[in-house]
């Protein structure tokens, strides 16, 4: 198998740290400008693409402006920054557990992504790291939902990112999460779920589905009262939303939930009262590159858990 080629490196410096938008031109596309295949391609409006452009905006490899009428070269790769939206700042902070010169650890608030997406750029973990550490080549490993808080882990080098990938993709990082949801005094636990989960793109949700199991988590109840429970949650595998689909398959949903087992409306922005109940708590695994075993534990709470009526509130 042929291995693909790097991209090449932007022209373009970071700003805010997030990464320019990189727009490589098709092979086999026949368009007369680049200019014409921007305004095709992408949402902005022709309107908008023609500002860019003739503001300089939007640079080729070397970092010269691209002029309206550049004839389009399939394969030529162009760069420019988006218009970061209206942000509404998540406030509470990004802990880092861990430093050293290959990877970076993070504690991760609930409502704060892991990495520039959609309408969540500038407001995401990987963006205020990369500003606050100054380490502008600062990457994901992987990825934690925007509602779920807890352990992710960064890498430092962009060469010494897919040895880090490769930890999670071939599953030799034990993972475990905390989470609170209703307690069932007859679901019996311990026990190992496995299902097929489907998650179709532009759909909220996802769903188990008919098929081999693709999806495979290790629940076991820690303490319950009142009502509710704390539970760890060992995930084998890494579907979207794996944990949250299997703990409401069990009927026992995990609190704050507003996807499962119903899409409730979405939340109004800014409001940060009652966070998904679901924690990233242990990240272990052997270091790739030093060949050191590292062991990292989320210090954080759940606050329904502690503090109820507060967390209802």
């Amino acid at each position: 198998m042929r291995r693909r080629s790097p991209p090449p490196p932007s022209p373009l410096p970071q700003r805010d740290g997030v990464d320019p938008m990189r727009v490589r031109l098709p092979v086999g596309d026949a368009w007369a400008t680049v200019r014409d295949h921007l305004v095709a391609r992408l949402a902005a409006g022709a309107g908008v693409i023609d500002a860019m452009l003739d503001e300089g905006r939007i640079v080729d490899v070397s970092g010269r402006p691209v002029p309206r009428d550049m004839a389009y070269v399939p394969g030529m790769s162009v760069w420019f920054h988006r218009e970061l939206p209206d942000e509404e700042r998540v406030p509470f902070t990004v802990d880092v557990l861990y430093r050293d010169e290959h990877l970076v650890v993070a504690d991760k608030p609930h409502f704060l992504a892991t990495t520039p997406r959609g309408s969540h750029i500038a407001e995401t973990v990987l963006a205020r790291l990369r500003r606050q550490l100054d380490i502008p080549a600062l990457g994901a490993a992987h990825r934690l939902d925007r509602l779920t808080a807890g352990l992710v882990l960064f890498t430092v080098r962009p060469e010494e990112r897919g040895a880090y990938q490769s930890l999670f993709r071939d599953r030799r990082v034990t993972k475990e999460y905390e989470a609170v949801a209703p307690h069932d005094p007859a679901l019996v636990l311990p026990r190992t779920v496995r299902s097929r989960i489907l998650k179709e793109r532009g759909v909220l949700a996802a769903r188990e589905v008919e098929g081999e199991p693709n999806a495979v988590s290790r629940v076991e109840l820690l303490e319950h009262r009142d009502g509710r429970a704390r539970y760890r949650l060992m995930p084998r595998t890494g579907q979207t939303h794996q944990l949250r689909v299997h703990m409401s398959a069990l009927g026992v949903p995990i609190l704050g939930d507003p996807l499962y087992p119903v899409v409730t409306g979405p939340v109004t922005v800014g409001d940060f009262r009652r966070p998904l109940q679901l924690l990233a708590r242990l990240l272990e695994f052997t270091d790739p590159i030093t060949g050191r075993e590292h062991r990292f534990v989320s210090p954080r709470g759940l606050r329904s858990w502690s503090h109820y009526e507060e967390w209802a509130g």
